[in-house]
């Protein structure tokens, strides 16, 4: 059982209330609401330009400035989860972001639109708070109830991401960009409404500063081997699936003759991974983590391997993609499932760190991704890919000095 260094001796708490399925299915529309927020602003940037008055290539500092508030929001708001009640956190996080996406609504100009995206992003981070509260209001469900709990969540939190795209386009094409940021800043404060008069309290997890909880992530990382291959598998996975939605676009684009509707709709074949979310948290209470990430990195390396025709069929791409996807969202859920098995005052920070070096590995993924496709075309993406998962594959199923769960299989 990992504990820090710093905590105080455990006192009784009171017996925290269970989690009801209507709790369970409103935390993760939460998170679908929260993680739509962040993506909801890409297919806005022609129609924001025009508007504004600039060139489109300008607007792309949006979703720049969006994702970085975001990964900053994960590594230095997240933590507070474990040091603060949750409850409390995510109302007032939310009604935050709901501030800043009515301030993109009424942005005059490229730099308010921009420093209002950081914001937004800043301050969405809401679902890597609401898992380990869903996780805390089932303790009572033992090790079963964690992963189907995990699953649920991060259900919801994918159909966000997925539907983002979709739903800001549509809308925009019928009542304007800036209306797409105001009914999202309303959708927002009516979720938390919601949360404000169902979701029960929780008490902290851990009667520590936020500043402690904060200093000790480099400790948590450092002296504990299952976070850190958990963690580090999960960046070795992220960079595949980062190299792969990239470089999609370029394949499409060339060897399709698809243009930017065909290529937003294609995404939506991910959809499938939403699906399987829920059973790969439960594949991970099952098999334990070295057997769900060998069988869902698996799937990684096969979708990869499904993808090799790339431009020559485009039932094996949609094959691949599915594969994938479901492998990639699965592999997460799994990691989460596995990290919420250790102490429950240190979620939060297990969420922080294995987020922040997910979403590394999805921007290096992105990176190594183009410079694949600008050398070797479509072979060489096939072949990063599936050299970075199937090095994720082994930091996964390797040993640990010591078992990962405080009970059961490791």
């Amino acid at each position: 059982m990992i504990e820090p260094a710093s905590a105080p001796p455990r006192t009784a708490r009171p017996p925290r209330p269970g989690l009801t399925r209507p709790t369970a299915l409103l935390l993760a529309a939460t998170s679908a609401v929260t993680a739509a927020n962040v993506y909801l602003n890409q297919p806005l940037l022609g129609a924001a330009a025009r508007s504004l008055g600039v060139a489109p290539d300008v607007l792309g500092a949006v979703p720049t400035a969006t994702q970085l508030g975001y990964a900053a929001g994960i590594l230095l708001l997240v933590p507070a989860g474990d040091s603060h009640d949750r409850r409390r956190l995510i109302l007032g996080l939310g009604t935050a972001s709901a501030l800043a996406l009515a301030a993109c609504a009424v942005a005059p100009g490229v730099t308010w639109l921009v420093v209002a995206g950081f914001a937004v992003g800043l301050l969405s981070p809401v679902p890597q708070l609401v898992t380990p509260l869903a996780v805390a209001l089932a303790a009572g469900g033992g090790d079963a109830g964690r992963g189907r709990v995990v699953g649920t969540v991060q259900a919801g939190l994918l159909v966000g991401v997925l539907a983002s795209r979709a739903y800001s386009g549509a809308l925009a094409e019928q009542v304007g960009w800036r209306a797409v940021f105001g009914c999202s800043c309303v959708l927002t404060l009516l979720t938390m409404l919601v949360l404000s008069r169902a979701l029960p309290r929780v008490p902290a997890a851990a009667a520590t500063s936020y500043r402690s909880t904060l200093a000790s992530l480099p400790r948590l990382f450092a002296a504990h081997p299952p976070v850190r291959r958990i963690a580090v598998s999960g960046a070795l996975v992220g960079i595949a699936f980062g190299a792969f939605w990239t470089t999609l676009t370029f394949l499409l684009s060339k060897d399709y003759g698809y243009g930017p509707t065909e290529i937003g709709l294609f995404g939506l074949v991910a959809a499938a991974s939403a699906l399987a979310s829920p059973y790969a948290g439960r594949l991970a209470d099952r098999l334990g983590r070295r057997g769900a990430l060998a069988a869902l990195i698996g799937l990684v390396i096969a979708g990869w391997l499904l993808l090799l025709p790339g431009g020559g069929s485009l039932w094996w791409l949609l094959a691949g993609v599915v594969v994938l996807d479901v492998g990639v969202w699965g592999s997460q859920a799994a990691s989460q499932t596995s990290l919420f098995s250790l102490d429950p005052a240190v979620h939060s920070r297990l969420n922080t760190l294995y987020f922040t070096l997910r979403f590394s590995g999805i921007a290096v993924g992105s990176l190594a991704g183009t410079v694949a496709w600008s050398g070797g075309g479509w072979p060489a993406v096939v072949v990063t890919g599936t050299t970075t998962a199937l090095a994720g594959l082994c930091v996964a199923v390797s040993p640990d000095r010591f078992s990962l769960r405080r009970r059961g299989r490791s």
